[in-house]
């Protein structure tokens, strides 16, 4: 993939720093977009205007040189690992280890995001390697702006989702209704029956996830709830689907309500509300438009129907209770935020659009989109039908 590091550089300019270090393993969104390379256990890797050095574990150096989009891969053999640490203790050892492989990178200083570790932050301090905490997080800022191979791997992701949002939907349809509960082959349909079936298609999709939401009734009325238990007739059922691509990391992300049955007229209102906020903060998309005036857009046709919002009442445990939307990529919640400071957004944003409202006393309705943004509104990467009523 090829990625332009401006920002980057930038960063390491005013930071007055020589390299950008990492120390993570492959899950780590900032490790994988920076070195290429996914990895169990944490590596280091350090980007400096003039290349990409890559520091590993024996067990890792043969697939980091072929896997990794490294200029130089290093092993801990190379610096001898086990006579620093026998000499100094594995602390110091391995700051010295670390120093010798930046000094091989012509680094003396370096800028780190907030989360690398505090100890190895610490000891690389005390043998003489500056790390100063990237608080503006330039990586992050960097990976907000996808290229189109990462557009077309969340079309990838957000296709699979769809195939398993499908086998979800059917397994509601097939069920039969036996005093107010969901029957499907004899047994009640449950939260973790349906879950399973998502997980299972994603599978077979190249995909994985381990948080999938299909909540009902009063849980629905939670917006993180997983849900748990038999699935009800006439209540609404929030499925909400955010799958990673095993291969390339990269997310997909969409949630539908049903009802099987008979919705209530306030369901319905709360549902076709929900979905003409969903299109009004659609509408607002664009380059250049904020985050907080996309979010104020769904706000507005919340409000003007008489439900409460965050922005009407900030301690509210009802109505809608959340951002409309944030970035997605290599993390599921990443920039650009969707949502009251929500910032100014860019072509090549990757967004969610996802309004919802919530009452325990009549569930929950949410309705999720992904889309990227264009200069002139969007292109939406989510193909399926939004429909209340599982017929």
């Amino acid at each position: 993939m090829t990625r332009q590091f401006t920002a980057v550089d930038e960063a390491l300019a005013a930071a007055d720093a020589d390299g950008y270090l990492v120390n993570a393993g492959g899950d780590d969104a900032t490790q994988r977009y920076l070195s290429g390379f996914d990895a169990p256990d944490p590596f280091f890797t350090v980007y400096t205007p003039d290349g990409l050095h890559l520091l590993v574990s024996g067990l890792e150096y043969g697939r980091a040189k072929t896997a990794a989009d490294a200029d130089h891969v290093a092993r801990y053999a190379d610096y001898d690992r086990q006579q620093l640490i026998e000499q100094h203790g594995e602390r110091t050892g391995t700051a010295k280890l670390v120093a010798a492989f930046l000094a091989d990178a012509g680094v003396e200083s370096v800028l780190a995001p907030d989360r690398f570790p505090l100890g190895i932050a610490d000891a690389l301090r005390d043998v003489g390697v500056d790390v100063t905490v990237d608080d503006d997080d330039a990586v992050g800022d960097l990976r907000a702006v996808k290229t189109d191979e990462e557009v077309e791997w969340i079309r990838e992701a957000q296709a699979a989702n769809e195939t398993a949002m499908a086998a979800a939907e059917e397994l509601l349809r097939a069920a039969t209704v036996e005093d107010g509960t969901l029957y499907h082959d004899g047994e009640p349909l449950t939260s973790e029956r349906v879950r399973r079936e998502i997980e299972v298609t994603l599978l077979r999709h190249g995909c994985a996830l381990d948080e999938t939401i299909v909540a009902c009734g009063a849980d629905a009325a939670d917006p993180h709830e997983r849900g748990s238990g038999p699935l009800t007739a006439d209540d609404t059922i929030v499925v909400d689907i955010f799958p990673r691509d095993k291969e390339t990391r990269y997310h997909g992300d969409m949630t539908r309500t049903f009802v099987v049955g008979e919705p209530s007229d306030e369901v319905r209102r709360r549902y076709e509300l929900t979905h003409e906020a969903m299109e009004a903060a659609l509408d607002a998309v664009a380059a250049g438009v904020t985050g907080s005036e996309v979010h104020g857009a769904a706000c507005d046709v919340y409000e003007d129907a008489g439900y409460t919002t965050f922005r009407t009442d900030p301690s509210t445990e009802t109505g809608f209770i959340h951002s409309t939307g944030h970035g997605l990529g290599l993390e599921v919640h990443e920039a650009p935020s969707v949502s009251p400071r929500g910032e100014e957004l860019e072509a090549g944003n990757v967004i969610t659009i996802e309004p919802g409202l919530y009452d325990p006393a009549v569930g929950g309705v949410r309705i999720e989109d992904t889309v990227v943004v264009t200069e002139d509104g969007y292109r939406n990467l989510t193909d399926y039908p939004i429909e209340l009523v599982v017929d």
